[in-house]
């Protein structure tokens, strides 16, 4: 009868370890961070002044316009690479010339900010050295249709261009970077050569 009485209580001492076992378990389980719940974090909205992934040639962007207000679709249209153009030569060897469409998306206008207030255009070389937007002889470099300036109204967009005079090495491989009224960098990885729907037109500019 001692004998069945000390079983018993043996068992039901076992019982309650394993319980408590299986409390700890669950405790150490709840005090672990949650992975799926972190990663949804990560994936949150991309906040002011971040980098967007670079984008092929040719694709639109939705950008923020000057100063916060509206919101601009760019779209870089044409690239020309040449030594001369329009009278002028290229300091450094090679003149890169974007064009690009820029069009209001929203009910009020909207522009792109001025490269004094650190945003606009910019050129990174495949090594990351960054040139800025109309440098060397780059700033000679107009064609009328591509001279526009102004906010972009609502419902209306403009052609725009921008220059870059840059050594041969700099122009291969390049990214073209755009910072928007938010301080967000657009990028677009650029073709080595002529690319685009307008390259006959704007060569042609060019000779001039």
């Amino acid at each position: 009868m001692r004998i069945r009485t000390t079983t018993a209580t043996a068992v039901l001492l076992l019982a309650a370890l394993t319980a408590c076992g299986s409390g700890d378990d669950g405790d150490d389980a709840a005090a672990k961070p949650n992975k799926s719940s972190a990663a949804k974090e990560s994936s949150a909205e991309p906040t002011p002044g971040t980098v967007e992934k670079g984008m092929k040639f040719g694709t639109p962007a939705q950008t923020t316009g000057d100063g916060g207000t509206g919101v601009l679709e760019i779209t870089p249209d044409t690239v020309v690479f040449t030594k001369e153009g329009g009278g002028e030569t290229a300091v450094n060897g090679t003149f890169v010339v974007v064009t690009m469409k820029d069009k209001a998306m929203t009910a009020v206008a909207a522009d792109e900010p001025a490269p004094i207030s650190g945003g606009g255009w910019k050129w990174m070389a495949a090594d990351g050295e960054m040139v800025d937007v109309d440098n060397g002889n780059a700033f000679n470099i107009v064609i009328d249709k591509y001279n526009n300036a102004d906010p972009v109204q609502p419902g209306a967009y403009q052609w725009r261009l921008k220059a870059f005079d840059l050594t041969p090495a700099q122009a291969k491989g390049g990214t073209l970077i755009y910072i928007d009224g938010e301080e967000k960098a657009h990028r677009w990885e650029m073709p080595s050569i002529d690319t685009g729907s307008n390259v006959a037109e704007v060569k042609k500019q060019l000779e001039f």
